[in-house]
């Protein structure tokens, strides 16, 4: 089992503008939750939008998924450092070089966030992994890349909850293991497709867990996440 964790609830601002990120931030309470800034937002709100939800005193986790020539991702990862986020990540296949060079970027800035890398998306299945070559089972791709990112001295890593279990044996209880495709029970998959419940994802030692939709798609966003973290508390790890 997983030691709990301040603020397990990581909620994905998926948005298309500045405007409708910051009007769902506003609804929720920082200090019951962190906030995630995905590809989309940041590319059309850019590290404006970031500065801003820091200033409101979100932990952001900026979802870039970094994935290029070792010195382009420690130079990317040394800005997003300076911009203050909590946490930020690469993708680990990206490879051994490329992930120590990213941790060597941040490890410039003066502010040192936790520094994370994509396995295998939640949204791939064993076929997927075939169209591009890689012929073991998403867990045996997922434990690959874990190790390799353990190698390169990162924080932890981005896996579904059926990697969770694994993963926590065989590198301890201090990797971070971040977890999307979470569903509360009762949600609509929409295009994960390794998913599970929160309650699950924590007992099986997620120690982060990315929620969108289930959240900013509610009448009520914080009273959404508030049913989460209480059920979380009900069914303590």
């Amino acid at each position: 089992m997983s030691h709990p964790v301040h603020k397990p609830v990581i909620v994905a601002l998926d948005f298309p503008t500045a405007d409708a990120a910051l009007a769902l931030a506003q609804q929720l309470d920082p200090n019951e939750c962190r906030v995630k800034v995905g590809k989309e937002l940041f590319t059309r709100a850019g590290p404006q939008l970031v500065e801003k939800l820091i200033a409101q005193d979100f932990d952001v986790f900026l979802d870039l998924k970094f994935h290029d020539i070792p010195n382009t991702v420690a130079a990317a990862c040394h800005a997003a450092a300076d911009m203050g986020v909590w946490m930020l990540n690469v993708h680990g296949l990206g490879g051994l070089r490329m992930m120590m060079a990213a941790r060597d970027g941040i490890e410039r800035s003066s502010h040192r966030p936790l520094l994370i890398a994509v396995t295998i998306l939640t949204s791939m299945q064993s076929a997927d992994l075939v169209g591009v070559g890689l012929y073991s089972s998403p867990k045996d791709n997922v434990r690959r890349l874990a190790k390799l990112a353990n190698k390169a001295e990162l924080d932890g890593v981005v896996c579904s909850p059926e990697e969770t279990e694994i993963l926590k044996a065989e590198l301890g209880d201090k990797f971070i293991l971040v977890t999307p495709g979470i569903r509360p029970a009762g949600s609509v998959r929409h295009d994960q497709q390794r998913i599970t419940t929160p309650e699950q994802a924590i007992a099986q030692g997620s120690h982060y867990l990315v929620i969108g939709r289930p959240i900013t798609e509610a009448p009520e966003p914080m009273a959404a996440l508030e049913a989460i973290q209480t059920r979380l508390i009900v069914n303590p790890t």
